[in-house]
């Protein structure tokens, strides 16, 4: 089996979260910078076998889009033109950071770390995947 990838993306940070092959096991991978998005992925599916990609959709709690929305939307454009093959769904990402900040309080991190947004976008995506694959089945 193939890896899912899920996908925290932001402005400026983006949060990677993947499944185990076997599609079990949630973890975070990494948080890069926005920048450097597309090139990361080619050089990461040059090596990993995956065979979708989950990416956060930011909504306000009335359905509606947040400022982030055309960004997440632009997002999902240049993954499926740049990664045909690979099917691409959206998740609800309300309230993943908020949750990924409780965890991080809950792990008992010191303040220096607690105060890492890039922690907080990779648990966010971890966070996301694991909801994705506790209700796909």
């Amino acid at each position: 089996m193939s890896r899912i990838m899920c996908i925290d993306y932001g402005g400026k940070r983006t949060g990677i979260a993947v499944t185990d092959p076997l599609q079990i096991i949630a973890t975070g991978l990494t948080t890069i910078d926005t920048k450097n998005f597309l090139s990361f992925l080619k050089d990461y599916f040059s090596r990993e076998s995956v065979e979708k990609i989950i990416i956060g959709m930011p909504l306000n709690t009335d359905d509606t889009a947040t400022h982030a929305t055309p960004l997440v939307e632009q997002a999902i454009r240049q993954l499926k033109k740049n990664f045909p093959a690979i099917p691409v769904e959206t998740v609800d990402e309300r309230y993943t950071s908020k949750m990924a900040k409780e965890a991080i309080l809950q792990m008992g991190l010191k303040k220096k770390q607690r105060r890492d947004k890039k922690l907080v976008d990779e648990i966010a995506a971890t966070m996301m995947l694991q909801e994705y694959m506790a209700h796909r089945l």
